[in-house]
């Protein structure tokens, strides 16, 4: 099996590093929500050492998974459990009291916007007062998009799936808002990408 491959990963890692090296100073336990193909995990890993990572994915996209970790090692990643958006109460492989940072990339875009919702539930019921929350990817303003290059891709995702598309960042925050998120950051990235880095709120 090859394994799988992102340039996107390639070409974002190195900002988005920058951003989470700043947000998860005091952070010990991060969960990645939707590892995809693995190449986020060993590389923040390697550059995070004082924090412990935890890949997820669907069980599908294990293997890739596992390949990257073989491929770039560290004592400080762990090979992906299966966290289920439609099912996000089952993180029984977790010690979910100790996740004090989440992330995800490129994730809310693609899953449904009641997955969105089940996202945030879970982050209100499994992120630790005072742990920090990292969102990347793009996002409207005002139900406006940001780019010409974001309204094309817009449409190429709804046309691949009509359930999926950019989210709008107001209704994002509403339901961080909810989940007992505080916004802390709302950072520009390179191709029309964001970072939203919230706090649960203590």
């Amino acid at each position: 099996m090859t394994k799988p491959f992102s340039q996107a990963c390639e070409n974002n890692k190195n900002p988005i590093l920058e951003i989470l090296t700043s947000a998860f100073t005091a952070q010990k336990q991060v969960l990645e929500i939707g590892s995809g193909t693995g190449q986020h995990a060993v590389h923040f890993a390697k550059s995070l050492p004082f924090v412990t990572w935890q890949t997820s994915d669907l069980a599908i996209n294990h293997a890739g998974i596992n390949q990257w970790i073989d491929t770039f090692p560290s004592p400080n990643i762990q090979r992906p459990i299966t966290i289920d958006l439609a099912e996000p109460q089952l993180l029984t492989e977790l010690a979910t009291e100790n996740i004090d940072a989440i992330f995800t990339a490129n994730t809310l875009h693609i899953i449904s916007w009641p997955l969105v919702q089940n996202f945030f539930d879970m982050v209100d019921n499994h992120l630790a007062p005072n742990g920090v929350l990292c969102i990347y990817g793009p996002f409207n303003y005002q139900e406006q998009y940001t780019s010409e290059s974001n309204a094309n891709f817009d449409l190429w995702l709804k046309a691949r799936d009509e359930r999926s598309g950019i989210r709008d960042f107001e209704a994002v925050c509403q339901l961080a808002t909810k989940a007992g998120l505080s916004l802390l950051e709302d950072v520009t990235m390179p191709a029309n990408n964001r970072i939203l880095v919230f706090k649960k709120i203590g």
